[in-house]
């Protein structure tokens, strides 16, 4: 059991709007919300953000990501979950910008086989048109997997993404296992929803990952969500394994410390891991304003050099920026 208090809940069910270090944050207008993300990485002396978990995808995909949430579909654990910033892509990415978020990626993920290679294909256009954005690409178990992602990293991705929860596939299946290796020997950085939040699914959960460590101990795993909500599970994947990475995605905001907090036993760890956590938010389909991630993770009081090291200086080095 966590030993972190549960935040009251609506009647709803859905947590209460977010609050932060400096305020409430669900009464930031957006027009203002630059200019107070902006303080916050200039204050701590860096020169913007880089966020490693943000989604970009075909138009009619992400809308139909949108219609699951507003549907309330069953792996949003059926909580109430309004986009915040449901708007045209060029937008989305000039919002990004006016964050002062440096460099953002286009986590993109199939349900099905024979959808990843097409994806990919997308992300190829996507990362030529918008230089700002990770080269970002996919993988599903399926035949040819090893193929597709051979020329993903041939065609200059720098980082996948795994949904093992929306996918519902055992990550350590045997048919991932060249895939596995082929981006542990190229050094590329997998942000892997692997967690069983909001909702588990057959194959989530710290055990599915360790089967895959244990074959592939070089493989540059980032763990989103901070594996929510095996928090501590997780942290002791990354203990053992030294490319084990996590990621904030969602972390420590009032949204999901209402149904999944984090443990405060855990602070410390998380402290020693500094070097090995990378920010992400989930932009643009989070329920609160972005710079609560943000305030979320200051008000853990683990220091500006941790902070530093989280919304920059980590992902700036793993990813050679």
């Amino acid at each position: 059991m966590n030993d972190h208090p549960m935040a009251p809940l609506t009647p709803a069910g859905s947590p209460p709007p977010p609050t932060g270090s400096r305020g409430r944050l669900s009464d930031v207008p957006v027009a203002g919300e630059a200019a107070e993300i902006r303080r916050f990485w200039e204050s701590l002396g860096l020169p913007g953000l880089v966020d490693v978990h943000t989604h970009f995808m075909p138009e009619r995909v992400l809308r139909k990501v949108w219609e699951y949430f507003d549907a309330l579909g069953p792996l949003t654990g059926g909580m109430e979950w309004p986009i915040t910033y449901r708007k045209e892509e060029a937008e989305r990415a000039a919002l990004l910008r006016a964050f002062g978020v440096r460099a953002f990626t286009a986590m993109l993920y199939p349900h099905k086989p024979g959808m990843a290679r097409w994806l990919n294909g997308w992300a190829v256009d996507f990362a030529r048109r918008t230089p700002d954005c990770l080269h970002t690409a996919t993988l599903y178990p399926e035949p040819d997997v090893e193929a597709y992602v051979r020329e993903a990293v041939e065609a200059g991705a720098r980082v996948f993404k795994a949904h093992v929860q929306v996918g519902a596939y055992d990550p350590a299946d045997e048919l991932l296992q060249r895939a596995w290796g082929l981006l542990a020997e190229a050094g590329i950085p997998v942000v892997i929803h692997c967690g069983s939040g909001p909702a588990p699914g057959k194959h989530t959960g710290p055990e599915p990952i360790a089967r895959v460590l244990a074959r592939h101990p070089r493989l540059r795993l980032v763990v989103a969500h901070m594996g929510m909500p095996e928090y501590e599970e997780f942290l002791g994947l990354a203990e053992r394994y030294g490319e084990v990475r996590l990621d904030t995605t969602m972390a420590f905001t009032d949204f999901s410390e209402g149904f999944m907090p984090f443990p405060r036993r855990a602070l410390p760890r998380l402290a020693a891991l500094g070097d090995r956590i990378l920010l992400g938010s989930d932009f643009p389909s989070i329920p609160y304003p972005y710079v609560h991630q943000l305030h979320a993770l200051e008000r853990l009081g683990l220091g500006e050099e941790w902070l530093r090291a989280v919304c920059h200086d980590n992902a700036a080095e793993l990813f050679g920026l």
